[in-house]
């Protein structure tokens, strides 16, 4: 029966069949012993006390030995360099004993030139009894990688030391900021007879400057001026109009001591000088103290700052309003409120930047507000004014990343008994 489905060679195709496979089959062979000499790594065989029994030319060529001076003649260990020795002795060798391989060991060969980097794995060759027989060993060039380790550990030292120097300027930037920030504030508040004045300051960022201010100085006869303020921002450009309202509020105060003419003083001042450019402003309270035998006057004024909070020696706490007063220096014209009270023995009067009544608490992150200001106020002692300071920037301190702005405080308290004045600062 005749099969139509199959192919009938074409004359001399079984010929050329069979040439084609004695050609692969002579380049296979060509090609093994070629792969062997002329691979991209070296090749070695050693006996078992590390007598060389075989090498390729690449590892030759790489030594820049001949095949005459090294099989039969060298151990693998003379390849080496004196610490390739001592870590092959005392590592590399035990290792390969015990698990009879070990791979990917970096090591350092004797080349022609100077010293080459190389990984190198070996693999013991045991008979059908588990006998030792020899140790094949395969050495790759690591000289790319060691460049390659070389220049990323320089640039890991480059960056340490970047960060080192970056860490050090920092230190030194937070180190002046602090000097310039402590030049913004009284270096300490004045010893007035019949009252206790307490202060405190929280700086958000050691980075930043703020712009948060006070002062408590003389006014002449027995009158004392004080004010507390913010400013609108931070910064070298904040700290500029910080010391600007700080040293025209008392040039002012001393012309003319009003609270309402002092602020109206200041707000001319900074609308003159930041008109014609960026608008800078700020909220300020001011005011004048008037110590007498059994009490204290008050009388002040507010710019757009949040009201004063007295602390009552009954245990009671509430605000001097201040309503209507608006920014100082936002306008060439603004008008100011002014304000009275009287402080008697045990009394404190609290001025404070919004630091405090904007902090984010609870686990909602809602503002810390007015309302539970004067509830923590409330519920302090009627101790005097550093006890109530310092009860507040406790409270400052647990408020932990709530805490984001600046933050300045003024106490100013007739003692429960006024026979003896103190300051605290």
């Amino acid at each position: 029966m005749c099969r139509t489905d199959q192919t009938m060679p074409e004359p001399g195709e079984g010929n050329d069949v069979d040439a084609t496979d004695a050609v692969f089959t002579s380049l296979l062979e060509d090609s093994a012993e070629e792969l062997y000499e002329q691979a991209p790594c070296g090749y070695l065989s050693t006996l078992m006390d590390g007598t060389i029994a075989k090498i390729n030319t690449t590892l030759l060529d790489w030594l820049g030995l001949d095949r005459s001076q090294v099989v039969g003649r060298m151990h693998f260990t003379d390849l080496l360099t004196v610490g390739g020795k001592l870590y092959y002795e005392t590592h590399f060798a035990p290792l390969l004993q015990m698990k009879g391989e070990v791979r990917g060991i970096a090591m350092e060969v004797k080349s022609a030139a100077a010293r080459m980097p190389v990984l190198v794995t070996s693999k013991v060759k045991t008979s059908e009894r588990g006998e030792p027989l020899l140790i094949r060993t395969t050495v790759f060039d690591a000289r790319d990688r060691r460049a390659y380790e070389t220049e990323l550990l320089r640039g890991r030292k480059a960056a340490e030391e970047a960060r080192r120097q970056a860490e050090a300027d920092r230190a030194r930037l937070q180190e002046a900021l602090a000097v310039l920030q402590q030049s913004l504030l009284p270096g300490q508040l004045p010893v007035i007879p019949g009252l206790e004045a307490g202060s405190y300051y929280h700086t958000a960022s050691p980075d930043l400057l703020g712009g948060d201010f006070y002062d408590l100085f003389p006014l002449g006869g027995d009158q004392w001026g004080f004010f507390l303020g913010d400013v609108c921002g931070k910064g070298p450009q904040a700290a500029a109009v910080t010391s600007l309202a700080r040293y025209t509020l008392r040039a002012a105060a001393l012309h003319d001591a009003d609270p309402v003419t002092v602020l109206t003083t200041l707000n001319t001042v900074l609308h003159e000088r930041y008109a014609s450019g960026e608008g800078r402003y700020c909220t300020v309270i001011f005011g004048v103290l008037q110590p007498n035998d059994s009490h204290v006057d008050v009388h002040l004024a507010s710019g757009g700052h949040p009201s004063a909070l007295i602390q009552r020696a009954d245990g009671s706490a509430e605000y001097l309003p201040t309503p209507d007063g608006l920014l100082v220096g936002v306008l060439p014209k603004a008008p100011f409120t002014a304000a009275r009270a009287r402080l008697l023995p045990g009394d404190t009067l609290l001025l404070y930047t919004d630091g405090l009544t904007e902090a984010r608490t609870g686990p909602g992150q809602e503002l810390y507000g007015e309302d539970a200001l004067r509830t923590f106020t409330a519920a302090q002692p009627p101790a005097g004014a550093q006890a109530l300071i310092t009860a507040l920037s406790e409270l400052l301190t647990s408020f932990g990343d709530g805490l984001n702005d600046d933050t300045a405080l003024l106490a100013l308290g007739v003692p429960a008994s006024l026979t003896t004045p103190r300051v605290n600062t």
